[in-house]
């Protein structure tokens, strides 16, 4: 595991950036930089996704996180993918003291189909290791402890890849997540974003919701 650089002042309110599976925290750096120019901390960790279960994944990240909780301020969880299963198992099992709330992007709750169509085969099983199979709707993520904290989930409704978004997912998607496995029981707020899967960390309109969540509790109306 690798952990970026902390920013941010100690008194500002912090953001723990996870990336999804198969990615790095490159894929977070322009929210990252929205974030921090709009006065969160963050700390955007680097952790070796296809290696284990998500549950050994967030025991790995825990002493980084612990230490950016030193800061003693708000701690909020910003996730995208697979990341939000890992910040809810991070939070089952090492919650913090100062936790505010977490934001879900793209994040399969109740699994993703194209897991259920590709985890019989061997080069997806190689790839994507113990994690990806934790991924199918039949292992059911939202089988994770209920959420007792604020989370505002958005999802994407553009695919990019027409046999996932069309033949395999039920619509509307983003390609890898449909809209209504992104939701989650328990969550303060949902709102649907026009990008794909991997554009949604990335998508202006997505990292302005995602700002406006940290600081309210609630998605801005469009």
């Amino acid at each position: 595991m690798h952990e970026a650089p902390r920013s941010g002042d100690a008194r500002c309110p912090g953001v723990v950036l996870l990336h999804g599976i198969a990615r790095t925290s490159a894929s977070l750096k322009r929210l990252e930089r929205a974030l921090r120019a709009t006065g969160f901390a963050t700390l955007n960790i680097d952790y070796s996704s296809r290696k284990k279960p998500i549950a050994a994944l967030a025991d790995d990240i825990h002493p980084a996180i612990a230490r950016f909780a030193e800061r003693d301020a708000p701690l909020h969880f910003v996730a995208h993918s697979m990341g939000g299963l890992v910040a809810r198992a991070y939070i089952a099992r090492h919650r913090p003291a100062q936790l505010a709330g977490v934001v879900m992007l793209g994040t399969p709750n109740g699994g993703s189909e194209v897991a259920d169509v590709l985890s019989g085969s061997r080069l997806y099983r190689a790839f994507y290791g113990p994690a990806g199979l934790e991924l199918t709707t039949a292992t059911r993520p939202d089988a994770l402890p209920a959420v007792d904290y604020p989370v505002g989930v958005i999802a994407g409704s553009r695919f990019i890849d027409p046999v996932a978004g069309l033949l395999i997912l039920p619509r509307p998607n983003d390609g890898r997540v449909s809209v209504q496995s992104s939701m989650l029981a328990g969550m303060a707020d949902h709102i649907v974003i026009r990008a794909s899967h991997t554009r949604l960390p990335r998508d202006a309109g997505a990292i302005e919701q995602t700002i406006a969540f940290l600081r309210d509790g609630r998605f801005r109306a469009r």
